[in-house]
């Protein structure tokens, strides 16, 4: 117990003063958690063996894991928040459109690259694991993108829209990797599964959405009996822990497997408890601020599990360089067609794009799926290779577009110890 508590704190600690440091530098904090993180990792000082003082193993960092599917529920949870009525006139239309083309088109330019990989080397890549790593290509990652829009306050009608399109993103990308994935099955074994194919897909995605709705109208409903903003937020906080826990039950019914996706399950909550609350804005923002310990650990455990064992591997750099380029060719050019054919302004389609090119939990979720391919240790370690890169590059991206776009101000030297220091002649209560 006290090895967990000294390390969790060692975490906190190094993330932060990693912070201070890249801050210098004018990059996002994020990048500095999941570099604090690599630091402590089985690849630097954990390898030390120092007592308390980093992670031994990857093993030790997965066992943590449960700290992670929190992390991940709260994030989710506060970009519901974006999903409100007035948005959802506005912009709900043109997120939707953009959600799906552009991971459509993602996933078509990647399964080009590759496929013409396999055609030129077979011994590889195999046809089924292109066609895999294609899909997988679409899912971007939601917490390194939000975390970068709360760190500099951005805000406009591009973070808007960016956040509305990385949730439904999940929604999309599940049903592209569940048909790809049964396609690529087909191909290996010679015969097509229409239940994982079709069927499975949309049970889950329509349950984990009908969940989240019935915790998002209880916690309503019992959020109306307390009148103290802090056992409000008590509340909010008991709901997110009890819908990720809620979100990792499978069952079966009959031949068809059952399971939710705990983004679209936390994601649905906050979006029907934000339209139904008329004092939902307040609770989120103190949830939110109650939760930044939590997210830096998220980070800095992101990093810690970064496998640089995958760098040894000359054929996995190689594939790995063809999704990275296909990938990010996929999703600017998904992102700016798509904008403009929904009708978005010229900086939306300009810049949204590089902002989603994160990519974490949900692709290595796939990834480990794929692993009953015959070559599927391949697909792992691409998207191992692929969210070592875009997680430590794709939250500066995410800065530099979003601040091009005119929604992130310029940095100032500001202090919360000197904003908090009382006037002469004033006393605080």
């Amino acid at each position: 117990m006290e090895q967990i508590l000294i390390t969790l704190s060692v975490c906190l600690i190094a993330g932060l003063l990693m912070s201070r440091a890249v801050k210098l530098i004018n990059l996002p904090a994020v990048t500095a958690y999941l570099v604090a993180g690599l630091l402590l990792g089985p690849f630097f000082i954990g390898r030390l063996g120092l007592p308390f003082i980093g992670f031994g193993t990857l093993e030790q960092v997965d066992s943590f894991k449960i700290l992670t599917q929190v992390a991940l529920g709260f994030i989710a949870f506060v970009i519901g928040n974006e999903f409100r009525v007035s948005q959802l006139q506005s912009m709900g239309r043109q997120a939707i459109t953009v959600g799906i083309l552009q991971a459509v088109v993602t996933a078509i330019v990647v399964d080009i690259a590759l496929l013409a990989l396999h055609l030129i080397r077979p011994d590889v890549l195999s046809a089924a694991s292109a066609i895999t790593l294609g899909s997988i290509a679409a899912a971007t990652a939601p917490a390194a993108t939000l975390m970068v829009v709360k760190q500099y306050k951005a805000d406009g009608p591009l973070t808007h829209l960016l956040l509305m399109v990385v949730a439904i993103d999940d929604a999309v990308g599940l049903v592209l990797f569940s048909v790809s994935f049964g396609v690529a099955t087909a191909l290996e074994q010679g015969h097509l599964d229409v239940l994982s194919i079709l069927v499975e897909p949309l049970c889950e995605i329509v349950l984990s959405l009908g969940l989240g709705a019935l915790a998002g109208a209880a916690l309503n409903a019992l959020e109306s009996y307390f009148h103290s903003r802090s056992k409000r937020m008590t509340l909010s906080v008991a709901f997110v822990l009890l819908t990720v826990g809620l979100s990792m039950l499978e069952f079966d019914i009959g031949p068809i497997h059952l399971s939710f996706s705990l983004l679209l399950v936390c994601m649905m909550t906050g979006t029907v408890f934000c339209n139904i609350c008329e004092t939902s804005e307040e609770l989120m923002d103190r949830v939110d601020r109650w939760t930044s310990p939590v997210n830096i650990l998220f980070f800095v455990l992101s990093g810690a599990e970064l496998d640089l064992n995958i760098l040894k591997n000359p054929l996995v750099l190689l594939i790995g360089i063809v999704y990275l380029i296909s990938r990010s060719a996929g999703k600017v050019l998904g992102a700016y067609s798509s904008c403009r054919l929904s009708r978005c302004s010229s900086t939306i389609s300009r810049y949204l794009g590089p902002t989603l090119l994160p990519q974490a939990g949900v692709a290595l979720g796939m990834a480990l799926t794929a692993a009953n391919l015959s070559d599927g240790a391949v697909v792992r370690n691409v998207v191992l290779f692929s969210v070592l890169v875009y997680e430590l590059v794709g939250p500066t991206l995410t800065k530099i577009a979003l601040t091009k776009a005119g929604e992130i101000n310029p940095e100032g030297r500001t202090s919360a110890r000197s904003f908090n220091k009382p006037k002469p002649g004033h006393t605080l209560n």
